[in-house]
């Protein structure tokens, strides 16, 4: 991911753009088709769709349907605004929970969220280890996995409290990640999930 070349003028007279704001202002901007927008502590960030990166959600998903069926609530880089300041976030896997509904202003709350997959990338990994990670944590998402491609690696953390989380599970591309007890109850195979 790359930091979007934003006109610091316009953002520095503008402190108090609230996230709805700065993503309506993103939106007029054109970002590039293809390209995922994110505002982490403030900062926008935008990436393009790799490859890799897609493969690997799209085996997340594949066994999250699996297992709760293909009307399961999971969505990739839809926009969800997470504690702290500055936050918005677009998941690369995201699965809310089972009769949430949208928000009236059309999103969905971080309080829904179940389980969130970031698949790294090279530019913005720092986001997902630290200031992305605090915030699932702050906001109890139960199941954050961190797939890192590049070093062939999974981290699973589990048991969040007081705004981090108690518990890591790390393994190797090849192993089978047992999820099953916690709320998305089910083994990931990573055996396919490809390397960059």
């Amino acid at each position: 991911m790359t930091v979007m070349p934003i006109d610091r003028i316009e953002m520095a007279d503008s402190d108090e753009l609230s996230l709805d704001e700065l993503f309506d202002w993103l939106e007029r901007s054109h970002v590039p088709e293809g390209y995922k927008v994110e505002v982490v502590e403030g900062a926008v960030f935008m990436s393009p769709q790799r490859t890799v990166h897609w493969r690997i959600i799209r085996r997340i998903v594949r066994a999250i349907e699996d297992r709760f069926g293909v009307d399961v609530n999971v969505l990739s880089d839809v926009r969800i605004d997470f504690p702290g300041e500055g936050n918005g976030f677009a998941p690369d896997v995201v699965k809310i929970a089972d009769g949430a509904e949208m928000s009236p202003q059309g999103g969905w709350r971080h309080e829904d969220v179940e389980f969130v997959a970031e698949v790294i990338s090279k530019d913005t990994a720092a986001n997902d280890y630290g200031p992305k990670k605090l915030a699932y944590a702050a906001a109890e998402v139960p199941v954050y996995l961190i797939v890192d491609a590049y070093i062939g690696r999974c981290h699973v953390f589990t048991e969040p409290k007081d705004g981090e989380y108690l518990t890591e599970l790390s393994a190797s591309f090849g192993r089978e990640l047992d999820l099953t007890d916690t709320v998305v109850g089910l083994t990931l195979k990573t055996d396919e999930f490809p390397r960059d």
